[in-house]
């Protein structure tokens, strides 16, 4: 790699990992939590586009993570979950396809955690607390990134201009 890319790669990855952080912290009332619509994670998709997002990607969650209520744990389970949501989405051919992979890994990942932490829904319905806190982890990825991120990264792909600017890999 020479180093006029190793500079773009870590440029690329600093601005990736700054943008995470403010998006999730400045809206943290609604980024943590067994209800979160985490706005920051549309940018997941970024590996979609080109792999070399993957390091911001987790760095961003890492660091965002470092302020949610949810401790420590919340570092390990929360960026693993986006680690491998992200690994996936760069392997995935399709877009839709690839926006499923963060409600589904999060869903299982994050809802686990929030149910072994008892982060648990009230609910007058007899419904297992561990598919209470999947499932609400999963709608909140499923509407911001396989509806909203969907959306957005459709029209994103379909614009050569900003393609060619979001590739870092040339």
């Amino acid at each position: 790699m020479s180093t006029k890319s190793n500079i773009k790669f870590l440029t690329y990855t600093a601005v990736i990992t700054a943008i995470y952080v403010v998006m999730t912290v400045t809206l943290s009332y609604i980024s943590y939590g067994p209800f979160q619509f985490r706005f920051s994670e549309v940018l997941v998709l970024l590996a979609f586009i080109d792999k070399k997002y993957i390091p911001g990607l987790v760095l961003g969650c890492f660091l965002a993570n470092i302020s949610s209520p949810l401790g420590p744990i919340d570092w390990i389970i929360g960026t693993t979950a986006t680690f491998l949501s992200v690994f996936c989405i760069s392997r995935t051919k399709n877009l839709f396809v690839a926006t499923l992979w963060p409600t589904i890994i999060n869903g299982l990942l994050v809802g686990g955690e929030l149910f072994y932490l008892g982060f648990i829904p009230e609910t007058k319905l007899w419904i297992h607390p561990l598919i209470l806190t999947s499932g609400s982890v999963a709608i909140g990825e499923f509407v911001v990134v396989s509806i909203a991120g969907y959306i957005i990264f459709k029209g994103l792909l379909k614009n050569t201009s900003i393609l060619n600017i979001l590739k870092i890999t040339r």
